[in-house]
Formats: structure tokens, C-alpha cells, sequence
């Protein structure tokens, strides 16, 4: 049997909406908003007594998707440190192309992103940076320049 596709990459956050505000912000679009709870909910991920609420995002070209998860029952649990940096263990990022890196980061900056290190340029290819968006989620950044 062979791998299909990735279908999504998911995150689990504090603020639902602060999350699908700053991801629409970034270029995203809302495919779908769902209560989760149930049996199957408890099974597929191993907790008992599962209630929450997601939005599916998708990317403008629809092939890349965020699951974002607010978890109600039992409540989310932190990683341990509070703004891990970008070499913890784990899931590190999720990268974006963008046509305006420095747009971009303006206009999340109005939703509480905070740049990490600075707009860095790598040869005459890109310029690239790190943010950190809603419940610590680093995310960076790629502008083609070449």
C-alpha cells in the first residue's frame, strides 16, 4: 500500500479564534469547523471523555491544511516551556511562502506574532524569518527574491 498524500498537520491551541484569525491574516481559508467529542474522538486519539472544537485551514492553492484544536475536555496540557525555541524536540515549524515578507509579518504582528531573530537573506534566493503566532506556534516565513 502506498503513502496517499499528507492531509494535515495539527495544532493544538489556547484561543480557537485568535488562531483561525491569525492564520486567515496570514492567507489561509476556513474549509470547516466541527465539534469533536464522542466515542470515536476518545478512541481515534487514546483520551477518555474528548470534547473539542477545530477548524480545518487550508492553503490558497488547497494542498496544504492546518487541523487547529481547542481542547475543552480534558484540558490541553503545556509543553513544559513556555516559548520552546526552534531547536526543541518535536514538531519544529510550519513554513509559509509569501509573496511580502515584510507585509506579511506587519499584518500578523496586529495579531500578536512576534518576530524571533530578524528577516534574515539567504544568497540571492530568499529571505526568510521565524514568528511566533498564537500559543507559541513558531512559524516561519519564505520570500522568493530571485
Amino acid at each position: 500500500m502506498a503513502l496517499q498524500r499528507m492531509d494535515n498537520v495539527g495544532i493544538v491551541v489556547e484561543d480557537l479564534e485568535a488562531a483561525v484569525a491569525f492564520f486567515t491574516e496570514l492567507g489561509m481559508e476556513v474549509e470547516s469547523k466541527a465539534q469533536i467529542e464522542g466515542l470515536f474522538a476518545d478512541q481515534a486519539v487514546g483520551l477518555d471523555g474528548v470534547r473539542s472544537d477545530i477548524a480545518m485551514m487550508r492553503t490558497p492553492d488547497g494542498h496544504g491544511k492546518l487541523e487547529l484544536a481547542q481542547y475543552h475536555s480534558p484540558a490541553a496540557l503545556g509543553g513544559g516551556v513556555d516559548n520552546p525555541p526552534p531547536n526543541t524536540l518535536g514538531l519544529h515549524r510550519v513554513m509559509f511562502a509569501v509573496d511580502d515578507i515584510d507585509d506579511t509579518i506587519a499584518r500578523l504582528r496586529r495579531h500578536g506574532a512576534e518576530l524571533i531573530g530578524e528577516v534574515a537573506q539567504y544568497e540571492d534566493f530568499y529571505r526568510l524569518c521565524y514568528l511566533r503566532g498564537p500559543s507559541g506556534i513558531l512559524v516561519a516565513l519564505a520570500e522568493q527574491i530571485s
